[in-house]
């Protein structure tokens, strides 16, 4: 996304107070939140807004101040990674985000983003949507909630536009359908005793006065733009109505006018017509037109036929013509003070609507918990995961054919780090995402996919999963890989949850290595975070047996009709890969010169298989054995001799 940077003098903070009280209120300046470095950022966006806008903004009635200390820190990298609301590739499908939104209005969509985003560290406020959550389910609420919510649509959009003076006359017709379902939605949410739905019934307001203007005012099918007219309704105004009442008399008029002048004339042929660019007309044939009229004025002359206007016809073409412009001027007046009448209860619309979105947020998460078959997690004040056949929200659902395998995973403040070893494709990074994404879910208040989950809040959720070269800030695979992990020792804290996948791997072996080794070192003295570090370096297995605080997992795959099976099953212990790392030590001790000059003996000596001596022996002795002259007794006998030599 390219940056627009604003000069310094936007940030000035001359008369900032005065500026802010006046678009929000002396409120505003109590909030102990605000600093000169917030102000100053207030201050700029909200004169860049209304320099686009090319307006004052009169929607804009509160700031919001996040804090560090209330959201859980996801940088863009991380939100990348765990394909939140975009997938690596870029698109918007298979998304957690796509998962989860059967939001029944835009705003119910945006809100859910946000939450996403913004996940909670306040163990009481995501409390408070998880019982809701639960509540909905139970009652099965959703289910008369979404379709009522549905009739509500865009309506912060809406209310929006209306501030700006730029609400099109469907945006009404679609505001007022909301706002005639409004008392229905509170009461349904009447039945929920969940004190967060309870709270956001008592913002939700109704509208009766507006509702009955809109109904009486605006057509139910009205055009796009209001210049096209036919947007008031009949009766709501009686100039307008008068107005109308001309042109639409103008049709029975010219047909009597036309029966009129056929008697007069004695021309059969004759016509009375209206088009935009020549006004009303008499048309006579060509062949007729030498017996018009002296008092008929000719207009226009056609290629077999001669149009004429007479005094009374020209008189009658100013009044209706006359009359559609003041029709049109009416009604632009008339829908001008319906969005001046809207606006004086444009903070209570505002906050309704906000009380509504955050209500279609809450039943959709419901409908999702009962549709995905997810759970409840249990918040805990102490630190640590504890999930129980747990599965990743987005693979599992899109693979519905197929059945996801639920691992389990336990952090403690005893045992904060896993070492996770295992074949390529065998699940690690799907296994470390989803140990994030059910974290995040929990601290948004959602339900969970897993049977089970105890969650320790997290304050920041950090992950370093694959790399790719930055051409355009000229940084390497490695340069990139590096300053993720750099940012990661910097800022992680022990109420951190930290996923790293094969750190390393951009540079030569032993560097890698040396690498790995040093960060996960770091993350488990010094940060001491909740990590999940995912390997192909063997030799981080050991890191178990020097610090406490470390644990191996593995995933296996096994060979079956000579196809290689992935069981996705996370298991304890280090994956089972020591003959290759053996032969993965030899090959490194083979002299490097002798095989950059192509002496390919001493690799092939090392691959060669080491026999043992017993095998030797037996070997040797089966070389002479001459099966055809022995006898059953002496088979049977050198039999039991070569069993000795093997144990």
């Amino acid at each position: 996304i390219p940056l627009n940077i604003r000069p310094e003098n936007e940030f000035n903070l001359t008369n900032a107070e005065q500026i802010l009280s006046l678009q929000f209120g002396n409120n505003i300046l109590n909030n102990p939140h605000i600093s000169n470095i917030a102000m100053a950022a207030a201050i700029c966006l909200l004169n860049y807004a209304k320099t686009t806008q090319c307006s004052t903004l009169p929607h804009l009635k509160t700031l919001t101040f996040e804090n560090n200390n209330e959201i859980v820190a996801i940088d863009a990298q991380t939100r990348r990674n765990l394909e939140i609301t975009t997938t690596l590739q870029g698109n918007k499908t298979n998304t957690l985000f796509h998962i989860l939104d059967q939001n029944a209005t835009p705003m119910g969509s945006r809100t859910l983003t946000r939450w996403l985003s913004s996940p909670l560290q306040n163990k009481s406020q995501i409390e408070l949507r998880s019982q809701t959550i639960t509540n909905i389910k139970d009652l099965q609420l959703h289910h008369s909630l979404s379709p009522l919510l549905q009739q509500i649509g865009d309506m912060e959009r809406i209310l929006s536009r209306i501030a700006l003076l730029s609400a099109r006359p469907r945006d009404l017709v679609k505001l007022n359908t909301g706002l005639g379902v409004i008392q229905q939605v509170k009461h349904e949410l009447q039945q929920c005793s969940a004190p967060l739905l309870q709270a956001l019934n008592k913002q939700i307001h109704v509208f009766p006065e507006f509702h009955n203007m809109l109904t009486k005012a605006i057509v139910e099918n009205p055009p796009m733009i209001i210049r096209d007219g036919g947007v008031i309704a009949d009766g709501f105004n009686k100039e307008l109505d008068e107005l109308r009442s001309i042109s639409k008399d103008a049709r029975q008029y010219l047909i009597d006018l036309e029966l009129q002048e056929r008697e007069k004339t004695g021309i059969p042929t004759l016509k009375v017509g209206y088009n935009r660019i020549h006004g009303y007309y008499i048309e006579i044939s060509r062949g007729q037109s030498k017996n018009a009229p002296k008092h008929y004025l000719r207009r226009q002359t056609l290629k077999n036929a001669e149009r004429f206007i007479t005094p009374d016809l020209k008189a009658f073409e100013d009044k209706v013509l006359s009359s559609k412009d003041r029709a049109l001027t009416k009604e632009k007046q008339l829908y001008d003070q319906i969005l001046q009448d809207l606006l004086t209860g444009l903070e209570e619309l505002q906050t309704t609507a906000t009380a509504l979105a955050n209500v279609d947020v809450l039943q959709c998460l419901a409908e999702r918990a009962e549709t995905l078959k997810w759970h409840c997690p249990i918040l805990s004040d102490l630190p640590g995961i504890h999930i129980t056949a747990g599965w990743h929200p987005v693979i599992a659902h899109v693979l519905q054919a197929n059945p996801f395998i639920p691992n389990n995973l336990v952090l403690t403040p005893e045992k904060r780090m896993l070492i996770i070893t295992g074949p390529n494709m065998g699940g690690k990074s799907t296994y470390m995402r989803q140990v994030a994404l059910i974290v995040l879910l929990a601290q948004i208040g959602s339900f969970v996919p897993a049977k089970a989950a105890t969650i320790g809040l997290v304050d920041q959720i950090f992950t370093r999963i694959g790399a790719s070269d930055d051409l355009t800030s000229g940084r390497s695979t490695f340069m990139v890989e590096m300053t993720e992990a750099a940012n990661i020792l910097k800022n992680a804290t022990a109420n951190s949850l930290v996923l790293l996948d094969e750190i390393g791997r951009g540079t030569s072996t032993f560097d890698g290595l040396s690498l790995a080794w040093a960060i996960a070192n770091h993350l488990a003295l010094k940060n001491q975070c909740f990590t999940l570090f995912a390997t192909h370096y063997f030799e981080l297995s050991k890191l178990p047996e020097l610090l406490p605080m470390i644990t191996n997992m593995h995933l296996d795959a096994v060979e079956y009709q000579e196809n290689l099976v992935f069981l996705y099953q996370v298991k304890p212990g280090p994956a089972e890969i020591a003959f290759a790392h053996k032969k993965l030590a030899q090959l490194e001790q083979v002299n490097d010169a002798q095989a950059t000059n192509n002496n390919l003996q001493p690799i092939i000596t090392t691959l060669a298989p080491q026999i043992p001596a017993g095998l030797q022996k037996l070997m040797s002795q089966l070389k002479k054995l001459t099966p055809d002259t022995m006898s059953p007794k002496a088979a049977l006998e050198t039999l039991y001799n070569l069993q000795e030599l093997m144990q």
